[in-house]
């Protein structure tokens, strides 16, 4: 394992572990937090061994959001002199967003504010029971949600109850929001570490590449007409076929796990 002075890095057959490492703070995002995170998904980028990511934090939780004790430059929402929001925390989300492994989040506690964006963005979410999420941002701060929350929540979880949580800032379990389909799954405290292994075992088989495709395609469909997604699908049939389903094929023929390639 390696680590920066706030971000802890793993790789184990295939797949990398990023560990949000402040927490004596709840992992609250500073600056310097952010960068190291950005850093480390810059690594992934660069391994073509890695096949998957995980983000989580380390202790009792998994991101408290901006570290609002810390320097006032340590808010995403604080800009800079020339009005834009600090390139590091807008960094790692576009990072995590356009990953060439699919990511998930292992949210082992609270995620608030940036943090609730931060579990958002990842492609596959899991929480402990006792996990919760809440948008601080409106009513605590008085400003809007950032870090893609904006973006995440009515996709995922409709206009009503986006707008719900983002100016009553009403705290939600981890069931409530696999309920509302804002992760994919809540379970026990004690079975969380067994099912992220059991999702990162299956993606690290998969094909990468389909698996950020996917991403990307469905992303796609929520602005696209029916016509125009059948042609988006067939764009990336067109790369994927050729490059995985002979494969698929003959391990289905042979009733055994696709070996897809690596990433290019």
């Amino acid at each position: 394992m390696s680590e920066s002075s706030s971000v802890l890095y793993e790789v184990q057959q295939s797949v990398a572990t990023i560990t949000l490492n402040r927490p004596e703070s709840l992992n609250a995002m500073t600056n310097g937090l952010m960068k190291d995170l950005v850093d480390t998904l810059a690594r992934v980028e660069a391994d073509k061994s890695v096949r998957v990511v995980v983000i989580t934090g380390s202790g009792r939780g998994f991101c408290a959001g901006a570290d609002l004790a810390g320097q006032a430059s340590a808010k995403p929402s604080d800009p800079k002199p020339d009005g834009k929001v600090d390139d590091h925390f807008n960094g790692a989300m576009r990072a995590i967003y356009n990953s060439s492994v699919p990511t998930v989040a292992r949210v082992n506690g609270a995620a608030a504010g940036g943090g609730f964006g931060l579990a958002l963005a990842c492609d596959i979410t899991v929480a402990a029971k006792n996990a919760f999420f809440v948008a601080t941002f409106g009513p605590k701060l008085g400003i809007v949600p950032d870090l893609g929350t904006t973006w995440n929540l009515p996709r995922k979880a409709g206009r009503a109850r986006a707008l719900g949580l983002a100016m009553l800032g009403d705290r939600i379990t981890a069931e409530q929001a696999e309920a509302w389909g804002l992760i994919w799954k809540a379970v026990d405290d004690d079975q969380l570490d067994a099912e992220v292994e059991l999702i990162t075992k299956k993606l690290a088989r998969t094909s990468a590449d389909a698996m950020t495709r996917i991403r990307s395609v469905t992303d796609a469909a929520l602005d696209n007409s029916f016509s125009d997604q059948l042609d988006l699908e067939m764009e990336h049939q067109a790369v994927l076929i050729p490059k995985n389903m002979t494969e698929g094929a003959r391990a289905f023929m042979e009733k055994r796990e696709p070996e897809f390639s690596g990433r290019n």
